[in-house]
């Protein structure tokens, strides 16, 4: 499988995200970005980890470190291999090449307590990335109201046309001004409403 490895370039939220967060991964060599849309713990548990923070108890993505190391193992790699119907697939590869079933987000938590790099399969970076006009936006930020790392979005900007769009058009022009807006969770969420139009899934 071909694998393109990627690195975390953020966490972000919007007004509307109830309690969601998008996880922005780069591509380390090129500009594709890919959302992921996680929990709230998940994503403090990785801006916790990025920023150095270490919480008074251990958290549950640091008691896995905890328990693997006290088995003499340790995470190799985190990988996101698959994308079914909006949902994402990844496993965690640990040493002697043992694989576990593992969402996204866990992965990635884990992963970044070891240093361990991060891999998206190229079929998913197909189907789920974009690639930004603007590549100088710094996505984390300290935001009181949000977990460690975790910066507030602008909210999605208007967007107009003068011609009746069809729907299709109409959710790739909310998605494009998402992007520019840097409304990530309403990006991934206008994503994958498109792949679900464009493989024959209509509009829910």
């Amino acid at each position: 499988m071909d694998t393109v490895q990627v690195e975390i370039l953020g966490i972000s939220t919007s007004p509307s995200s109830n309690g969601a967060y998008a996880l922005v991964l780069k591509e380390v060599e090129g500009q594709r970005r890919i959302p992921i849309i996680i929990g709230g713990f998940e994503a403090q548990a990785i801006a916790l980890e990025m920023e150095g923070i270490q919480p008074p108890r251990p958290l549950t993505h640091d008691l896995i470190k905890n328990i693997l190391e006290s088995l003499s193992s340790s995470v190799v790699s985190a990988s996101i291999g698959e994308l079914k119907d909006g949902v994402f697939f990844a496993t965690i590869t640990l040493a002697d090449d043992i694989e576990v079933d593992s969402r996204p987000s866990d992965a990635i938590a884990v992963a970044v307590r070891y240093g361990a790099p991060i891999y998206v399969s190229e079929a998913v970076m197909k189907e789920a990335s974009f690639v930004p006009e603007d590549d100088d936006t710094e996505i984390i930020d300290e935001d009181t109201d949000s977990p460690a790392g975790v910066r507030s979005e602008p909210k999605l900007p208007n967007v107009q046309s003068q011609r009746k769009l069809t729907k299709l058009e109409e959710l790739e022009e909310k998605l494009n001004g998402a992007i520019k807006g840097e409304d990530y969770e309403l990006a991934a969420k206008l994503r994958d409403e498109l792949n679900r139009m464009k493989s024959g899934g209509g509009v829910n």
